[in-house]
């Protein structure tokens, strides 16, 4: 019989998982919410600038995190896994919005299995700053 790991990876096509050594970032999540690790899909937005990177965790409190795969890759960026997280990093002339899907398995609570996680990326908007001209 096949463990749930082997299941869980022929079901979801996961494969291994790269790594790269992490740094601090701002945090550039959007609205993000759980996701449930009980094969339930949830949408993520990012906002970041070209050329920013952003690492994120993906562990929830009562969450064992067994891998994470990317499952469809970025166009306007590259993605790493980073242990039980994720580092994106935008394209020097980013624009527009670029799209990553991960999948994260492991263990919530006493149960076992998975999420697809879909994040939509989107750069800042400018702000626009106003002087004042000062009097004669």
């Amino acid at each position: 019989m096949l463990s749930f790991f082997a299941r869980a990876a022929m079901a979801l096509g996961v494969g291994a998982f790269a790594t790269a050594s992490a740094g601090a970032s701002p945090n550039c999540l959007r609205d993000h919410k759980p996701y449930k690790l009980d094969f339930d899909t949830i949408e993520w937005s990012m906002t970041i600038a070209p050329g920013a990177d952003c690492i994120q965790g993906l562990r929830w409190s009562t969450m064992q995190i067994y891998w994470v795969d990317v499952t469809k890759q970025p166009k306007n960026g590259e993605i790493v896994i980073v242990g039980s997280g994720f580092r994106y990093i935008a394209k020097p002339d980013f624009s527009g919005t670029d799209k990553f899907t991960l999948t994260v398995v492991g263990k919530n609570r006493r149960t076992e299995g998975a999420s697809t996680v879909e994040v939509t990326v989107s750069r800042p908007t400018a702000q626009v700053v106003a002087a004042a001209t000062p009097a004669h």
